[in-house]
């Protein structure tokens, strides 16, 4: 699933071809990829706004119109790209939204396992009020992110998926972010020291802002705007590499299932306990 990179790439790559552009138009195929309000009331609201800017929460696309927000939610296989009318494209195929806008162009949502949603509202609050801090916004400080471990018996890999905690961060970035910590995923939250969590908060940041650099990771059905593959799953530590060298010590990358998630990390850059992370930093 496209987490903070991926999506603010889609985000920058949309804002040249679509801010300014006239929907004249809303057609759908499948009905559940509507989220709200009903298809009818959606394509009656949508039609003759004008996009003025673009946004992101958490792993949402927000495209501001006149009085609504468009937002999106890729899910796993979900793409969004601008194209012109007469234009195919391969992921034409598993188009289910279309929105037509104004001098020919249309804003194309594919998605071919039908997960993702669409909405419009009126009240983003209202629909994205649950969501924890941007990772990489002034709100997320290291006295709340410390706050947000404390008594939590779930593993700290489970927590960073957690959105109402952090928002946007998922099992990708939360591999490579521990292990730019050197804090073992199956470690329990509260477990860590305020030290070790002031490094966790910096890792993470570090993480995704990587992530940003690199245009996200093409690892399944990621693609920006223009079709293209984002490189960052060429340069991470982790994830992704099982039984493959760690970039750091040479040990073999492990992997095992937590928290729901394939969860990647290096078992001697990251101990399994905290005496034994203490012990390593003296060696």
């Amino acid at each position: 699933m496209p987490e903070l990179p991926e999506v603010e790439t889609v985000v920058r790559g949309l804002r040249e071809p679509l801010v300014g552009r006239r929907i004249l138009a809303m057609w759908q195929d499948w009905r559940r990829s509507i989220h709200s309000p009903a298809p009818d009331e959606f394509a009656a609201r949508v039609a003759g706004q004008v996009v003025r800017r673009l946004g992101r929460r958490g792993k949402y696309i927000l495209i501001q119109l006149d009085h609504d927000t468009l937002a999106v939610h890729l899910k796993m296989t979900g793409r969004l790209y601008v194209a012109a009318t007469d234009a195919r494209h391969v992921a034409d195929r598993w188009v289910h939204v279309r929105f037509d806008l104004d001098a020919g162009w249309q804003l194309r949502f594919s998605d071919a396992r039908k997960f993702g949603r669409v909405y419009l509202t009126d009240d983003v609050a209202a629909l994205l009020g649950h969501l924890g801090p941007e990772p990489l916004g002034d709100k997320f400080t290291i006295a709340g992110f410390c706050e947000g471990l404390r008594g939590r018996r779930l593993s700290i890999k489970a927590r960073l998926l957690q959105q109402e905690f952090v928002a946007g961060v998922g099992n990708i970035y939360a591999d490579e972010a521990l292990f730019r910590a050197g804090i073992h995923p199956a470690r329990p939250a509260r477990s860590l020291t305020d030290d070790e969590a002031a490094r966790l908060h910096d890792a993470l940041r570090r993480a995704l802002q990587k992530g940003i650099e690199h245009e996200g990771a093409s690892i399944n059905w990621y693609r920006k705007p223009d079709g293209g593959k984002g490189n960052s799953q060429h340069h991470f530590f982790v994830y992704g590499r099982p039984e493959q060298p760690c970039r750091t010590c040479g040990a073999p990358i492990n992997k095992i299932r937590l928290a729901q998630r394939g969860t990647h990390f290096c078992p001697v850059c990251q101990p399994s306990s905290p005496e034994a992370q203490r012990a390593q930093r003296k060696m």
